[in-house]
């Protein structure tokens, strides 16, 4: 189940809230510029599935996300617990970073961990099938799959380039909670 939880930046251990309420985590991130949406299909998708075929089952939001942010890019990032490359992968996106364009990311299967780092809080977002989170460039952030990832996301970028991520050099991230499946 989807979750927002939001921390005092220097509090890791007791959020101050927390919501599994789609509009109430919406409405959190909008104030602070991000965006969240649930999608709907009616073709499941599991790791492993073909890139093309996952387009397919959301070709009319995919295609609305392109056109109205501007993010001609798409590309399907999917891994399962037995990837042979995962601990690399998962330690890639750890520490906080930023992105000069909007970062947005939509689960067709499993989960992720977004941590939004903005005005002395951490916006913890629990990403799961059917949620598109829209971080906007320049937002302090990090992403965790878990030690076991087992997750489909459909990635859009303005850059042909793809992810290009700027470490900030804190710390921070290592004292969140991190994503455990």
């Amino acid at each position: 189940m989807s979750r927002l939880r939001i921390f005092a930046d220097d509090r890791p251990d007791v959020p101050h809230t927390t919501t599994h309420d789609p509009d109430e985590i919406a409405s959190a991130l909008a104030a602070i510029g991000a965006g969240f949406e649930r999608w709907t299909s009616h073709t499941s998708v599991r790791p492993g599935d073909d890139p093309a075929a996952v387009l397919a089952a959301y070709r009319a939001d995919v295609d609305r996300i392109r056109v109205s942010r501007d993010l001609p890019t798409v590309d399907v990032v999917s891994l399962a617990p037995d990837h042979p490359q995962r601990e690399a992968m998962r330690a890639k996106f750890l520490d906080e970073h930023r992105h000069v364009e909007d970062e947005v990311r939509f689960f067709a299967a499993g989960s992720g961990l977004f941590s939004l780092h903005v005005e002395g809080r951490v916006f913890e977002v629990r990403c799961e099938a059917g949620d598109l989170l829209a971080v906007p460039g320049g937002t302090p952030h990090w992403f965790d799959m878990g030690p076991a990832p087992s997750f489909v996301a459909i990635r859009f970028f303005r850059s042909p380039e793809g992810w290009v991520g700027h470490f900030t050099g804190s710390d921070i991230a290592q004292r969140f909670p991190r994503h455990e499946g």
